[in-house]
């Protein structure tokens, strides 16, 4: 992160479970989304993984970086602890952007997901039940 961008956004920390992994990310989240696909409930253990992308640049690990377990290629991949198996973050869109698992933040981001996304495969047991547009696949998807 460079001084203008952390002077323009606060500053927020992300831990894994066991605390070998620290990062800070710049409050400057573009986007939230709760995904239901199969692929993020398979990561996460969870019936979906709220997420939050920024800019790949506003994201810096602080702590445990040769702790993280990389599932993917350098650019585009899904980042984990490689001790507690925590998913971090996913790095997106030919790398440039990042989707931090929200539940990993320390710190509360001033962003709120907006939407579920991947809906046409969600888990059959969990009932969406908050109001938020349901997407079937990407957003605008019917």
């Amino acid at each position: 992160m460079t001084g203008s961008e952390e002077s323009n956004a606060r500053i927020l920390a992300g831990e894994c479970y066991c605390g070998a992994v620290r990062y800070e990310v710049a409050d400057a989240f573009a986007y939230a989304l709760n995904c239901h696909c199969s692929n993020c409930r398979r990561t996460t253990g969870s019936a979906f993984k709220p997420f939050a992308g920024v800019e790949s640049s506003k994201l810096r690990l602080v702590r445990g970086e040769d702790q993280r377990m990389i599932y993917g290629d350098d650019i585009t991949h899904d980042a984990h602890c490689g001790r507690c198996g925590s998913l971090l973050y996913s790095r997106v869109r030919e790398g440039k952007w990042v989707h931090v698992a929200m539940g990993t933040l320390v710190d509360a981001p001033s962003i709120r997901p907006t939407a579920h996304i991947f809906v046409g495969s969600k888990a059959p047991w969990h009932e969406i039940t908050d109001g938020l547009p349901q997407y079937r696949g990407h957003v605008g998807d019917a």
